[in-house]
């Protein structure tokens, strides 16, 4: 016999659909958007995979490409897949928390997972203006930099607000765009390969940063989750969002794996030189300056992409904390004449810029930290809800049972794990100071709870109830 969801949760699943349904009065997300949504979550192009080169040579770049989508992009999609259409409302990740271990863990994993989004939004602009620095030297340092960082994030911040189905359909057309010149890059580079290039260890006397390599790979192929604060935006969630993860887990591995063989088998030069950006340098190397400008134009508008998908990812974050109790009501408001969550874009858009002066290596570290930490809770609740809640109605299942699922989830989180060991010491300052903050969060949260300061949507589960266990 099936268990029940408890009534609590019934509740509260019934409040978020409700304010799901009610903000669903616009045009909802269809595949295609949402499909390039997924890709530019995650990736937007081979834009920034270079650094995987400069830090362990050819060979371990294209290893690193190949395999680690298998054991990290696929297990995360997978999940993603199968929570999203099990509870399809906005907040993704921190509904799986809190409905798995209760409200202070759903309120840890937004804290979490809100931070990590808005410091990797961050980084976007910055690496924007890496490859426009290219072309205007004067962008390098100092006023100019930071005037163009702040002056970008604000006009790209607008354009979230017109509308998810705007930002999705602008996807669409972004990515086309901008991994045009790879296409040609690729195509013209072939009479120019030499297999023996790729199999090449690094140069001798530089030495492998770890660090450098591993973080380039999660940062690039990581946030597959991030899309699931958007489930209550999706038409017919239940059967695009499967589809659409499965798409884009390819094209996002092609996208990265075709110029990095073109480039490594057709271009020999000094290790060093594969910073962030090196793509243009290389498109110079195989076919001329037109096709260097044509990727640096490409990689602004791919930031443009990857800055729209993370944002829109964020403020409906905040917007279904709301829907669910874990923030106030407030946090759940939608503009009038775009339907859009303006207080959830605004917070976004202004931690990012107060991060944007960071280091790019530290930026893309400390939102891989707090990401991490974020993954861990998230294997951890999916797991306890296959095991807590198997009669839960899942209109997308992964195809294994709960042993072989703790098997799929423990290896990326031996990663996880890998991941945070070799942060610096900066990272884990960042890290540290906003896990607290986060915790200190929750506890004011439950004060205005407790003295009615404030008003809030629905309140959350008080508890786990005791469910019979199926295996």
């Amino acid at each position: 016999m099936g268990v029940e969801e408890a009534p609590s949760a019934r509740a509260t699943a019934t409040a978020t659909d409700t304010a799901s349904g009610n903000a669903a009065k616009v045009k909802k997300l269809t595949l295609i958007p949402l499909i390039f949504l997924i890709y530019f979550e995650v990736a937007g192009g081979p834009y920034g995979e270079e650094p995987a080169v400069q830090a362990a040579g050819p060979l371990l770049a294209l290893l690193g490409f190949l395999i680690f989508p298998f054991i990290w992009s696929v297990p995360e999609a997978l999940i993603t897949a199968e929570l999203t259409t099990a509870y399809p409302g906005n907040g993704g990740f921190v509904l799986w928390a809190e409905r798995a271990f209760g409200p202070f863990w759903g309120s840890l994993m937004g804290t979490w997972k809100f931070l990590s989004g808005v410091i990797n939004i961050a980084s976007f602009p910055v690496l924007c203006i890496e490859y426009v620095q290219k072309l205007f030297p004067v962008l390098r340092s100092g006023w100019p930099r930071q005037v163009a960082v702040i002056a970008s994030t604000l006009a790209l911040s607008f354009l979230n607000y017109t509308g998810l189905t705007i930002v999705g359909n602008v996807a669409v057309l972004l990515a086309v765009v901008s991994l045009s010149p790879f296409v040609l890059m690729s195509l013209i580079a072939i009479p120019k390969i030499k297999p023996h290039r790729w199999v090449s260890l690094g140069q001798k006397g530089v030495k492998k940063d770890w660090n450098l390599f591993f973080n380039t790979l999660f940062w690039n192929l990581n946030f597959w989750d991030n899309v699931s604060t958007l489930a209550g935006e999706v038409d017919k969630p239940n059967k695009t969002f499967p589809l659409a993860l499965f798409v884009a887990v390819i094209f996002t591995c092609v996208s990265y794996l075709i110029p990095l063989f073109a480039v490594t088998g057709a271009v020999s030069v000094d290790q060093n030189q594969w910073e962030t950006g090196f793509h243009a340098q290389a498109a110079e190397i195989i076919a001329g300056k037109w096709l260097k400008i044509w990727i640096e134009v490409g990689a602004v508008l791919s930031a443009i992409g990857l800055f729209e998908a993370q944002l829109s990812s964020s403020a409906y974050q905040v917007l279904g904390m709301a829907e669910i109790g874990i923030l106030p009501k407030f946090f759940g408001v939608r503009s009038k004449w775009f339907n859009t969550p303006w207080l959830g874009i605004l917070l976004s858009t202004l931690i990012s810029i107060g991060v944007s002066y960071m280091d790019f290596t530290d930026i893309i570290s400390s939102a891989n930290f707090l990401y991490s930490l974020g993954m861990l809770l998230e294997f951890a609740s999916f797991l306890w809800l296959r095991w807590k809640s198997p009669s839960i109605e899942r209109p997308y299942r992964v195809p294994l049972k709960l042993p072989l699922l703790a098997v799929m989830c423990f290896i990326p989180s031996g990663f996880l794990v890998f991941i945070m060991v070799i942060a610096t010491k900066t990272v884990y300052l960042v890290s540290g100071v906003m896990t607290v903050a986060g915790i200190g969060f929750f506890l004011l949260i439950k004060l205005c709870k407790t003295k009615k300061w404030v008003e809030f949507s629905v309140e959350e589960q008080k508890e786990i109830p005791n469910e019979r266990h199926v295996f």
